[in-house]
């Protein structure tokens, strides 16, 4: 369970990212990467992380033509980061581009390819926030729908709340990824989180990995935290099996 444990760097720079990498590469599996350092620090910090031997997923929600995206997903695999995503609902040719690159950087390179997952609904909105960007139907609708549109055109698998898992499983095979955010322990604070879930129920929902951020990187120990998180996980897990 600990290589299934993803934490959120969503600090404001390299040095702060560090500490936190050198606290806790060994509590858990990988480190996303999001916007807010990735601006601040540039492709600095994924070649940090991979100095200490740490997986990267690189969550930079990419959304654009084809060519543009895929030359994206394309220097960001020859960077070598383990995971990145894109908007599945940016449709099926930036999809089938998406794929394509991480693919063609694993040949040149000779090594594994990246892992290209899709972004269904942010576990921030809720049906009032869909309707008011104009979609219809609740989040779990959407997020079937977009999942649904990222297996048929190659991605690994998704970004999605919990909450949807087994829907997707269902739809899209056990092998297709599931990588849920918005996972909060039952003390935690919800944040701007509005579709949250636990780390057990997550993985009895067949979640595969889980994003956890400031529950683990603004706790007093970040090491306990995540450790305490990945018994919750193991426990779910036991009783799933």
């Amino acid at each position: 369970m600990r290589e299934k444990l993803i934490v959120a760097l969503d600090v404001p720079n390299l040095a702060t990212a560090e500490r936190l990498v050198d606290r806790l590469a060994d509590f858990v599996g990988a480190f996303k990467v999001g916007k807010e350092l990735f601006v601040a620090e540039g492709p600095d910090v994924l070649r940090a992380i991979a100095e200490r031997g740490s997986r990267v997923f690189l969550d930079l929600k990419f959304h654009d033509i084809p060519n543009t995206v895929a030359r994206a997903v394309g220097a960001a695999a020859a960077q070598g980061v383990w995971m990145l995503n894109v908007h599945a609902s940016g449709g099926p040719a930036m999809l089938q581009a998406a794929r394509s690159a991480a693919e063609n950087v694993a040949l040149v390179k000779n090594r594994e390819r990246t892992i290209v997952i899709g972004v269904t609904v942010l576990t921030s909105l809720d049906a009032a926030d869909l309707a008011a960007v104009g979609l219809a139907g609740k989040p779990d609708e959407a997020a079937l729908r977009l999942a649904e549109l990222a297996h048929a055109n190659g991605l690994d698998g998704v970004v999605a709340s919990a909450q949807e898992a087994a829907a997707i499983k269902k739809a899209c095979g056990s092998d297709f990824l599931i990588v849920a955010p918005g996972i909060r322990p039952a003390a935690a604070e919800l944040g701007d989180q509005k579709r949250v879930m636990t780390p057990s129920k997550a993985i009895a929902a067949g979640a595969d990995y889980l994003v956890v951020g400031r529950p683990i990187t603004q706790a007093p120990l970040p090491e306990a935290a995540a450790e305490a998180i990945v018994e919750e996980m193991e426990a779910a897990a036991r009783g799933v099996a």
